[in-house]
């Protein structure tokens, strides 16, 4: 089955390391999935639509954030692809995984302004994380993605 799947392109995407004054990162525990795994916020690109937008948009429709300042767009992709699992089921079968647009934002509003309970909710709780720990709960296939992750933030935050 997994033959069928490896010719569908990536889908593009775009994901958001929220950092807050304490430089801890923005988690979110997914609605979809039974397991305790937590990831920061992404969400697909629109056809046309410029990465950075489309983040602000994603962050917006997934946890109501709107108080945040550019720190730095990662230079390139990252992409992962989808297990055997659900390989068809994800993207209703369209793609067989997702490379993804990231950037680096400061959050500069009160924790109060965050609300995952949104129109189309992700998630079910969320909370700040110190950056060594986001890939200590990321489900297994993204876990490559967040060990870059880590290596581009460390180069911009002290220690």
């Amino acid at each position: 089955m997994k033959e069928n799947f490896e010719k569908l392109p990536l889908r593009n995407g775009v994901g958001v390391i929220i950092l807050n004054s304490q430089n801890k990162v923005f988690v979110a525990r997914r609605i979809d999935n039974p397991k305790n795994y937590w990831q920061m916020p992404q969400g697909g690109v629109e056809n046309g639509e410029d990465y950075y937008k489309a983040a602000l948009r994603e962050l917006e429709e997934e946890t109501n954030i709107k108080s945040i300042s550019l720190i730095k767009e990662i230079e390139g992709f990252t992409s992962y692809n989808l297990p055997n699992n659900l390989l068809g089921i994800i993207w209703k079968g369209k793609y067989k995984g997702q490379k993804q647009k990231w950037f680096i934002m400061k959050f500069t509003g009160k924790d109060s302004e965050i609300n995952i309970n949104t129109k189309k909710p992700e998630f079910l709780d969320w909370r700040w994380a110190d950056l060594e720990t986001i890939v200590d709960t990321v489900v297994d296939f993204k876990l490559k993605v967040y060990e870059q992750l880590i290596i581009e933030v460390k180069k911009i935050i002290p220690n």
